[in-house]
């Protein structure tokens, strides 16, 4: 996905170093299903030419953010992405006040209780549980999941700034169009669920066989980061949702919020 530059202040547009700004594109543009990508196929998600691509794609192999693979002719994330990924996650506290209280909700439930921040039109999971019988839904931390139709999306837009909602809605409009009548309806179903009751669910929406509940958590730096609790649809009936999971998903926000403060103090 390439960046807009079109509104960027022209002071701010002469500090911004392009070069940088597409190297990083081609190491975003790796999903945790790919385990080697070719120039091609980064050039296709990049929107970047393919020659532009090759220089980048070597210069970063030299630097250990690309492997490249010979036989393949294609390149695979390095070890020095990965020091990147767990130095950045490693700083996070909120993953480990967190964990207990997942892991206790996932034993629960039965289902996976996930943590999530945004990427582009994703989120990402920073951390998730499951219990060992948990069907369905088998997604492990670097996972993404779109947030238009995604309980965690759906909450992570409830509570973001009204005009920064509209710009995020717009680019959700504008990547999908035949399907955002659809993904508008339940963000509108979301936001009234959230005001009612706190959490927002996706019912079969992203996955048929999935449903999932919801709940943001707004740090004090302004962050959002969402936590779900997500499991076969036969396993998370809107009934249990309302009755228990979405209560204690609620519960365990409410805990974790109480506990970063302290933390910081």
């Amino acid at each position: 996905m390439t960046m807009d530059r079109k509104t960027r202040d022209p002071a701010e547009a002469r500090k911004f170093v392009e070069a940088l700004a597409r190297g990083l594109e081609v190491l975003s543009c790796f999903n945790p299903s790919d385990r080697y990508l070719g120039n091609q196929d980064i050039a296709k998600r990049t929107k970047l030419p393919k020659s532009t691509v090759s220089r980048l794609t070597y210069t970063l192999s030299e630097l250990g953010y690309l492997n490249y693979c010979k036989s393949a002719n294609k390149y695979s994330l390095g070890n020095a992405v990965i020091a990147l990924g767990y130095a950045k996650l490693g700083q996070m506290d909120i993953r480990r006040i967190s964990r207990p209280l997942m892991q206790a909700l996932a034993e629960h439930t039965q289902a996976s209780v996930n943590l999530g921040i945004r990427d582009h039109l994703n989120l990402i999971y920073i951390d998730t549980y499951r219990n060992t019988s948990t069907l369905t839904v088998q997604l492990d931390v670097g996972s993404q999941i779109p947030i238009a139709t995604t309980s965690m999306g759906r909450a992570y837009l409830c509570v973001m700034p009204e005009d920064e909602r509209n710009e995020l809605l717009e680019e959700i409009k504008v990547s999908d169009e035949q399907n955002w009548p659809t993904v508008k309806a339940g963000f509108d179903q979301a936001m009234a669920e959230y005001r009612q009751f706190g959490y927002c669910t996706s019912l079969g929406n992203w996955r048929t066989e999935v449903h999932a509940v919801a709940v943001p958590l707004v740090l004090e730096d302004g962050t959002i980061m969402g936590f779900s609790c997500s499991g076969a649809s036969f396993q998370l009936s809107r009934q249990l949702i309302e009755s228990d999971i979405g209560p204690r998903l609620i519960n365990l926000v409410g805990n974790v919020r109480t506990a970063l403060s302290f933390a910081r103090n």
